[in-house]
């Protein structure tokens, strides 16, 4: 190009790319056919006369999340930095990418539901480290009821736990909140049931079917990193882990292929029933972590999710999955074919 075509594609270029007017527009201007301007504008980007640069804020990884959204099928995915590696002596994997960061995850968590929830939706909320940080980072929602999805973790916590984050919630929406003053678990299903029974409770339990959009977390089978695996004697960890529990969400267990399993374990706990979940318009699961990467696969293959939030540690391991494979997180697909 000569000094006459650089100095007319840089300014037809500004024109379509900074002053945002139409090739039609731009071809008036110059006298040229808008076939001309569309030739033009290509050779400026072909001569590096234009560049394209798309950012998000560097905690986001778009590349990362639009990867993860295809492979399973996702409605949303958004992917943010694992924390900074610790030093080297503790070797490969560090205890920091190992582990998520809820904080984190519960903070991008917040301002997704700031987009997905609308005026008139019931929100509902499971028991997790990270939608309880998420509860807390809230600063907008449109007015909406809020439901608590399962029973706490402790009693002797609900003021710091799954009770208060639906206080928190509904009072940034400005709306009802409905918590559960209840264990998630329970010694018997006889308990259990009676305990569902009480007005307080039994109220939760009616807008489970009203809900249409739910957050929940996910644990792997393993100390630490599972509520329900820490509730439960070493003989009933043994029991699920024979059964191959591999992942929880909510109290219901899963398989590596995403299939349920255990399901005498959720007669005994005060939550959100798997069918009633399947049924919930949108599901955003908040987790992350390389030691959690395996069950967050399982339960997306289990088809009760449809949107998640995680971090590149955890994201990694799902990408490296081979082959197509069914998409159960579009279709809401249930594993066991019930």
């Amino acid at each position: 190009m000569g000094p006459a075509e650089l100095v007319q594609a840089a300014a037809m270029a500004r024109r379509f790319y900074l002053e945002g007017k139409s090739k039609i527009q731009i071809a008036e201007e110059f006298g040229v056919s808008r076939f001309k301007v569309a030739r033009v504008l290509e050779t400026a980007l072909e001569r590096d006369l234009v560049r394209i640069e798309i950012r998000v804020p560097s905690e986001l990884d778009a590349e990362r999340s639009d990867a993860l959204r295809a492979r399973y099928g996702l409605r949303h995915a958004v992917v943010v930095e694992s924390p900074a590696d610790a030093p080297a002596a503790f070797g490969g994997g560090t205890p920091t990418e190992d582990a998520a960061d809820p904080e984190n995850l519960g903070e991008v968590a917040a301002g997704l539901l700031g987009e997905l929830v609308n005026e008139g939706d019931v929100l509902g909320l499971a028991w997790g480290r990270s939608t309880i940080h998420m509860a807390a980072a809230l600063h907008r929602l449109p007015p909406c009821t809020v439901v608590q999805l399962t029973g706490v973790y402790d009693a002797g916590t609900a003021d710091r736990g799954s009770v208060e984050a639906v206080r928190r919630a509904a009072d940034v929406a400005g709306g009802e909140a409905h918590p559960i003053y209840a264990p998630m678990l329970l010694p018997d299903p006889a308990t259990a049931a009676a305990l569902r029974g009480q007005t307080g409770i039994a109220r939760a339990f009616e807008y489970f079917d009203k809900v249409t959009v739910a957050c929940v977390s996910i644990g792997s089978w393993a100390p630490g990193i599972s509520t329900v695996y820490d509730m439960l004697s070493e003989q009933e960890r043994e029991h699920y882990a024979s059964l191959g529990a591999a992942a929880e969400m909510s109290a219901h267990l899963f398989d590596a292929d995403g299939r349920r399993i255990g399901r005498d374990l959720g007669e005994r706990c005060n939550t959100v029933e798997a069918d009633r979940l399947r049924r919930i318009p949108v599901v955003v699961a908040i987790a992350g972590g390389r030691r959690t990467a395996a069950a967050i696969g399982a339960v997306l293959r289990s088809g009760l999710v449809t949107s998640l939030v995680t971090d590149t540690a955890a994201a990694d391991h799902l990408l490296l999955e081979t082959g197509p494979g069914p998409r159960p997180a579009l279709d809401r697909a249930d594993p066991d074919g019930v």
